[in-house]
């Protein structure tokens, strides 16, 4: 996999026409930073790889705020907004409303910044359950949770938290299931979609029946109109690595694409996150910046996207849980997303 970050001359020209707006948002936002900020057409182009259409949709490319944590605590949301703009962003994902932002923010002022820099919400991340009845999790304030989301305009509301409240036996991950379809029906009553995020243990054996894996469980006894997925591509291939052998150490091997392509009406999202192979390592793989890994994601993406239907009906979440710059991840995760071209 190339591991080179070449800019696109169609993500070029589409920045170029997104006006002066990106340009001087990004200027504000650089001196913040105490840098010189570039105008989004400085840079020169060069030949993307390949020859087809893109592989990723126009439209389509997010963001999970969550790596550029770093970024919104210090200058707040309307420098970080700026940046992704004119990085060729077109959604964002929250990881909480404030993140603790520079600075007080509504979520109607929120929701008018995302608009005002070209970005969609399209999803948020909230805790599944607390002990504490006043938490800001689905299972302790439903109410809440999903009028925020309808405050932002969410086409999709979610958690990170592994399905986990009631243990790893078979039996746990059903009345997990049970209480995911509860969410998702109270979502789906406002126009929205409950999703739930994967980690890799999702993908590991029942303790009390060895030979069943739980994501197949959390998949089978969630109602499909109801639950959705939001695939962590990065930990279904660490998932890979750590569970394609029982306890018993029978083979158990999956391909997590597979489960996309059997289902690809469960997975409005994706996070797109890569991995340098190390087999040294617990997990199999050290997170690195979109296209410095191994991850083929010319070959994940256009799998799902030439699916008949398919084309929009999904949409891709850069991610880095701890980026060693985090601007510099957005924008060389977005170059390198872009310059993806299919084969022809």
């Amino acid at each position: 996999m190339s591991r080179t970050h070449q800019p696109d001359p169609e993500l070029t020209h589409r920045l170029t026409r997104r006006g002066m707006l990106g340009v001087a948002a990004g200027a504000t936002a650089a001196a913040l930073l105490g840098t010189t900020a570039a105008p989004a057409t400085a840079a020169p182009a060069t030949a993307a790889t390949g020859r087809g259409r893109p592989v990723l949709p126009p439209g389509r490319l997010g963001i999970q705020l969550y790596s550029l944590r770093d970024k919104v605590s210090t200058l707040g949301f309307a420098p970080v907004f700026a940046e992704l703009e004119k990085y060729g962003y077109d959604e964002v994902e929250f990881a909480g409303y404030t993140q603790g932002s520079a600075g007080p923010i509504t979520l109607a002022q929120l929701k008018r910044l995302a608009r005002n820099h070209g970005l969609t919400p399209i999803g948020s991340h909230v805790g599944y359950y607390s002990n504490d009845p006043n938490a800001y999790t689905f299972a302790q304030n439903l109410t809440k949770v999903l009028d925020d989301a309808q405050a932002l305009g969410l086409k999709h509301i979610g958690t990170a938290s592994g399905p986990f409240r009631y243990g790893t036996t078979v039996d746990a991950m059903k009345r997990a299931a049970e209480e995911f379809n509860t969410y998702g029906a109270a979502a789906k009553a406002r126009g929205m979609k409950f999703y739930q995020h994967n980690h890799s243990e999702e993908f590991s054996f029942a303790t009390d029946q060895p030979q069943v894996r739980l994501y197949d469980v959390l998949l089978r006894e969630t109602d499909p109109g109801l639950v959705y997925l939001e695939m962590d591509i990065f930990w279904a291939y660490v998932a890979q690595f750590r569970f394609s052998k029982r306890p018993d150490g029978t083979p158990a091997p999956f391909e997590p694409l597979d489960y996309v392509l059997r289902r690809p009406n469960r997975y409005p999202l994706f996070h797109v996150k890569d991995g340098e192979s190390d087999p040294s390592n617990p997990f199999g793989y050290r997170m690195v910046d979109v296209g410095d890994g191994d991850i083929d994601y010319q070959k994940f993406i256009s799998a799902v996207t030439r699916l008949k239907g398919h084309r929009l009906a999904h949409h891709w979440q850069a991610e880095h849980d701890n980026p060693t710059e985090s601007f510099t991840f957005a924008r060389r995760s977005s170059e390198h997303l872009h310059s993806l071209r299919e084969k022809c």
